[in-house]
């Protein structure tokens, strides 16, 4: 099973997209932006950065929990991961990223009933 983004809107308004695992796991979280073109257009910048180990911030929270960024080529940040228990894992999620983001299986959430 591939991954899939699914696009929602927070209780703002505003717009975000996660990058989920084949196995339904949440590996990527991107910013609020203020327009859903502006997701879509971020979701299009993960399909095209997403292979390159160049694009990846590897980074430890305060709490010294592991945890990585997906950065464009300009150097803005793309997604958020999760917080891991060890880099191993914070390592595997990027492996993960790296795997599925180029998949064009984008679920709309935002679309009101």
């Amino acid at each position: 099973m591939s991954g899939s983004y699914e696009i929602s809107k927070a209780k703002d308004g505003q717009y975000r997209f996660v990058l989920k695992a084949g196995n339904g796991e949440i590996i990527l979280t991107s910013e609020l932006y203020k327009a859903k073109a502006s997701a879509h257009n971020g979701i299009e910048s993960v399909q095209k950065n997403s292979l390159d180990d160049v694009h990846y911030e590897r980074l430890e929270a305060k709490n010294g929990k592991p945890y990585f960024n997906l950065k464009a080529a300009n150097h803005q940040i793309i997604g958020t991961s999760q917080l891991y228990s060890s880099e191993a894992a914070r390592d595997h999620g990027i492996e993960s990223v790296k795997s599925n983001g180029s998949t064009d299986k984008i679920k709309d959430l935002s679309i009101e009933a």
